[in-house]
């Protein structure tokens, strides 16, 4: 397969209300959108980082950097063939960006299953099946906040609740979702707001019947979570601390978690998704995917991941209305009766929707081999 140019669009669109969570505030959704375009044939991915430091220190600013510096130049001169040389002789050699390497690599994936003629499900190893869906909610300024955007949009069936906290947000909180909602399946994610100090505090929890605590301690405190492990019955799931398969064997191997949630953008690609999946299988450590929330194309590609079978709780992709005024995919991602059910195709399936890629495109860039 001969690599005949890359293109990087970034686009923004705006969301349909503001996402808080404990790191901060975002309004607009960013995300880079890379094609690969070899015999004839166009792929897709999505670099999907947060402005700020929402998540992590990746930014859309540094991630087009990484991408047009360093990333892009080395693809087009050593053109890999396969998904194994894309990520050996390539993303693995290049200390860089992983939401920018997530991005590159996920539209070679997308590339190499079109040219295959099949859904990116069964290159990954997956199969046809509906994916159970869960709403995420963030941090509001009121409890009555809270509890009307969850009641508006249950109405989609979602699988689960995720409510977002933070010291001073959160046993109030869920007092009043379990009081208006009763006994519906619940969790909670704390992005890293907690520290061990907090570890009495977190006890608490356990009295709501939570599915989990998704990422109550900072990344790099794995014992911190193994301490908070052994004194809840609450599974703990680790997200910003999962960030590659060495990490989180480490987890594994001190039991700082039950759960492991997995993004294609935090660990850099579908490959290594796939791996951490196939590992935590093998552990017999349930996983689900998360998402940034990215846009369509990143979206429709965490539903293919999730189409694997140890993926075993609802996913956090939601319709592509929940969170975007608009998206730069056709059909949108839908959610009906708490479920999505991938469109027929081949490839992401879901189709660029290039009219709307130009209207929010903010910047864009064509790339050739020398």
């Amino acid at each position: 397969m001969k690599l005949d140019r890359i293109t990087l669009n970034h686009v923004q669109i705006p969301f349909v209300e503001p996402f808080k969570i404990s790191s901060g505030e975002v309004r607009v959704k960013d995300g880079i959108v890379v094609g690969i375009w070899a015999d004839g044939i166009v792929g897709y991915g999505e670099a999907s980082p947060m402005a700020g430091s929402f998540y992590s220190d990746d930014t859309p600013t540094s991630v087009w950097e990484c991408l047009t510096r360093d990333l892009i130049p080395a693809v087009l001169s050593k053109s890999p063939g396969t998904i194994d040389d894309f990520n050996s002789t390539v993303l693995d050699e290049i200390t860089g960006s992983p939401f920018a390497k997530a991005g590159l690599e996920t539209a070679f994936w997308d590339l190499i299953a079109q040219a295959k003629k099949i859904p990116l499900y069964l290159l990954l190893g997956g199969t046809a099946k509906p994916i159970d869906s869960g709403l995420a909610v963030g941090i509001y300024p009121s409890l009555n906040q809270l509890l009307d955007s969850i009641q508006r949009h249950l109405s989609e069936g979602y699988k689960r609740v995720k409510v977002k906290i933070q010291p001073e947000w959160d046993i109030k909180p869920l007092e009043a979702v379990r009081k208006q909602f009763g006994d519906i399946p619940l969790m909670v994610d704390a992005n890293c707001a907690y520290t061990q100090k907090d570890i009495p505090h977190l006890r608490d929890l356990d009295s709501f019947g939570l599915i989990m605590i998704e990422q109550p301690l900072p990344r790099i405190d794995l014992e911190g979570h193994a301490k908070l492990q052994a004194q809840v019955e609450t599974p703990i799931c680790l997200d910003e601390s999962a960030e590659d398969l060495r990490a989180i064997r480490r987890a594994v191997e001190i039991q700082a978690c039950k759960i492991v949630n997995i993004k294609i953008q935090r660990v850099g690609g579908l490959k290594k998704a796939k791996e951490i999946h196939d590992f935590c299988a093998e552990k017999q450590v349930p996983v689900w995917a998360g998402t940034m929330p990215e846009l369509g194309i990143g979206g429709a590609q965490t539903l293919h991941l999730a189409t694997l079978p140890n993926f075993q709780y609802p996913t956090d992709v939601e319709s592509s209305r929940r969170w975007f005024t608009d998206d730069i995919i056709e059909p949108f991602i839908r959610v009906e009766n708490g479920m999505i059910r991938i469109v027929e195709g081949i490839g992401n399936c879901y189709r660029l929707n290039e009219k709307a890629m130009k209207l929010h495109t903010v910047s864009q860039a064509v790339f050739r081999p020398s």
